[in-house]
């Protein structure tokens, strides 16, 4: 069965429920901060980057798969670019 989607929005609709039981895997080890966006982003700017004609399977084992620490360390890589300012009122 060979599958194809239209867009970068469906095949993230497809992958949705291996990135929540993925979200939930790292909500129970201490990285209830992570959001899906977090795990999506994580693969698709490493993992997946330089990869073409990955199958669904592929992908959802990525995903299952993927090591707890690295998706840690990417956000707080990202999170450590944006700009922190105090404010006054």
């Amino acid at each position: 069965m060979d599958l194809e989607f239209n867009s970068e929005a469906d095949l993230y609709k497809r992958l949705k429920p291996a990135l929540e039981s993925k979200l939930d895997e790292l909500k129970r080890n201490s990285y209830g901060y992570l959001k899906i966006e977090d795990i999506w982003n994580y693969l698709k700017d490493t993992k997946w980057l330089h990869s073409s004609n990955l199958s669904l399977n592929e992908m959802v084992s990525d995903i299952l798969n993927c090591d707890n620490e690295l998706v840690d360390d990417y956000f707080k890589q990202k999170i450590s670019r944006v700009s922190r300012n105090v404010y006054f009122e």
